[in-house]
């Protein structure tokens, strides 16, 4: 294991999307388990994320914290595991669009809809939330992940992660809608061997995993 990279987490967060790309990149790395509660609200990792939350990533003395930016560090850290298309690559501007829609417009829509949240059928209050609604999100996402196998390039990358990550654990809890497009692309993601290692890993943390 390396202390140049030191990845806090907790197996039952959003931190199972950055181990799964930890996984792809390759590299060594350093995971600190985090209790949600007071171990969370400690100074020490409060300087590391002033929100108490993880996942978070301490590499070389840069901190990284939301999940779609550590993604995207880690693709730009680490370019020879392949995972954004390259600097000046046009497909580049596909992998931002969609790794970011997950992060913004999915993410919004769909915690918003897990909260009871509904947002007024008016113009104006559909443009002030971004997003619009979330029969509109699904549909785009439906049609980005339909018709090709990844969403940039041809090839997987840290967005098809990210946004496959959202689309496996929503149709697993019932907060995304199951559409066979979704299963389709989800189903080329959930059996790469990062994946199977990564879930391995966080699935045995679980029971032993601190609570507070």
């Amino acid at each position: 294991m390396s202390d140049d990279l030191v990845f806090y987490t907790h197996p039952m967060s959003r931190g199972r999307i950055v181990r799964w790309m930890l996984e792809e990149v390759g590299t060594t790395y350093r995971t600190e388990i985090m209790g949600y509660g007071p171990a969370m609200k400690e100074p020490g990792y409060r300087a590391i994320n002033p929100l108490a939350k993880v996942p978070s990533l301490v590499h070389r003395g840069v901190t990284v914290t939301e999940t779609a930016a550590i993604c995207a560090y880690l693709a730009d850290a680490f370019p020879e595991a392949g995972l954004a298309p390259a600097p000046g690559d046009p497909e580049r501007g596909a992998y931002y669009r969609w790794l970011f829609f997950g992060a913004g417009p999915v993410e919004a829509a769909v915690t918003n809809k897990a909260l009871g949240v509904e947002v007024p059928d008016d113009p104006r209050m559909r443009a002030m939330v971004g997003y619009g609604s979330l029969a509109e999100v699904l549909d785009a996402l439906e049609g980005a992940v339909s018709g090709r196998e990844y969403l940039a390039g041809g090839r997987f990358s840290a967005a098809d992660l990210y946004v496959g990550s959202h689309l496996m654990w929503g149709m697993q809890f019932g907060s995304i809608e199951t559409r066979p497009a979704y299963e389709a692309y989800v189903a080329r993601l959930a059996d790469r061997p990062a994946a199977l290692r990564a879930r391995d890993i966080d699935d045995r943390l679980v029971a032993e995993a601190p609570q507070g």
